[in-house]
Parts: C-alpha cells; sequence; structure tokens
C-alpha cells in the first residue's frame, strides 16, 4: 500500500504545474526549440524531438503553441526580445554625439551578429517559399521592436547636443530618422551576415563601419530636408 507522501507527490506530478512555475516551462520548451530549430533547420525540427529536448509532453506544448510554425515564431520573439532588452539597457556614451551614436551602434550590431539571431533569421528566409507569412512577419517583428529601441537611444543620444534642434530629431520626424539610421549603419552588416559572412570577421569590421556610417547618417541629418 502507498504511503500518504508518496500519494501526494503522485498527485503533484499529475495535476497542472504551479501558475510560478508556468513561465519557467514555457522558457524551457522555448529554449529547446530553439536548440532543435537551429539544428535541424524549420523543416527538419519535429515537436517530437523538441518535446524530447524540453523534457515536456507533446500536449504541454500544444497548449501554449498550435503548430510549428506558432512555435519558430515564439522562439524568434524571444531572442528579439532578449536582444531589445540588451540594448535598452545600453546607456550612449560619448563627450560628442557622433561618439555617442557610435555607441549606440556598437551595441546593436553586438547584439544583432550574434549566431543565434541570424541562424534564426536564415532559417526564417530559407522557409520564405513555403511559408511566406512567416518570413515577412519575423523580420516586421525584429524591425517594430528594434526601430522602437533605437529611436529611444538617439533621441537620448541628442539631448544636450545642437543635432537636438534639428528636423531630424523633433518628435515627428523621429520614425523616419530612425529609419535612416538603420538602414546606413544596422543593415550593412546584418544583410552580409544573413548571406552567410562569418560572423566573427563581422563582428571585427563593427568599429571601423559604424565610424564611417554614423558620420555619414550624421551629415544626411544636418543637410536632409525631412519636409520632402
Amino acid at each position: 500500500m502507498a504511503s500518504k507522501s508518496s500519494s501526494r507527490r503522485a498527485g503533484v506530478r499529475a495535476g497542472r504545474p504551479p501558475k510560478e512555475l508556468a513561465g519557467a516551462v514555457e522558457e524551457r520548451i522555448l529554449d529547446a526549440a530553439r536548440k532543435v530549430f537551429l539544428e535541424r533547420g524549420f523543416a527538419g525540427a519535429s515537436i517530437d524531438e523538441i518535446a524530447e529536448t524540453a523534457h515536456a509532453g507533446k500536449p504541454t506544448i500544444y497548449a501554449r503553441f498550435n503548430g510549428k510554425e506558432a512555435l519558430f515564431t515564439a522562439v524568434v520573439m524571444q531572442r528579439v526580445a532578449a536582444n531589445v532588452a540588451g540594448v535598452e539597457a545600453h546607456a550612449p556614451t560619448g563627450a560628442t554625439i557622433e561618439q555617442r551614436l557610435r555607441s549606440v551602434a556598437v551595441s546593436l550590431l553586438g547584439w544583432i551578429l550574434l549566431s543565434d539571431s541570424i541562424g534564426l533569421m536564415r532559417i526564417a528566409i530559407a522557409e520564405a517559399a513555403r511559408f511566406p507569412d512567416l518570413a515577412s512577419r519575423v523580420y516586421a517583428m525584429a524591425r517594430e521592436r528594434g526601430g522602437q529601441a533605437v529611436a529611444r537611444l538617439l533621441a537620448e543620444a541628442a539631448q544636450s547636443d545642437e543635432l537636438g534642434a534639428l528636423p531630424a530629431f523633433a518628435p515627428e520626424h523621429v520614425i523616419t530618422t530612425t529609419r535612416l539610421f538603420q538602414e546606413l549603419v544596422i543593415l550593412p552588416l546584418a544583410v552580409r551576415a544573413l548571406f552567410g559572412e562569418k560572423l566573427a570577421q563581422l563582428r571585427a569590421e563593427i568599429e571601423p563601419h559604424t565610424k564611417r556610417s554614423v558620420a555619414l547618417f550624421l551629415g544626411a541629418c544636418r543637410h536632409i530636408d525631412v519636409n520632402t
């Protein structure tokens, strides 16, 4: 006859996880899914292997994600959120506006050029033909969240500087200015990474690239007519 204590332990195992552990279960599933997706690609990954890696049952996964595409999107969102949190925690440094913007760019590119981030984006692009909405949704999500972080950092970096009075840094133009910063400073290295260039080499180029591209960005901000 089973003891009362063993019966209680069995009841705990069979029941729903405590509310405070629900987040930990989901994080474990996402961590396992990221590992499997990066190793197998989207097509090669299976919910069975993800469940085994996460030490979770398939019903536990399907209770949270309605399929592999939803799970992959959640994995990317988790990585984007982690990158944005890292960028948002960065305080621009430097005595001049150029130095502060370069510190923003170095921080942002350092997070983007992590192998997991680029690997997940490569998978999304590779599946664009079979799942046309997947790559566009992942890209839009990363661009929106990243853009919000960059806009805040640009506003911070422009404070107490003559550039803060320029039309390009006015609240009504900050979205356009942020897009310009992303296209001139961030996207060139990010696109090269997505096309398969070695991440270690690209990370070594961050400092000289940001020096050139931030100077170009500032020149555009000083002379561009944001109303045209």
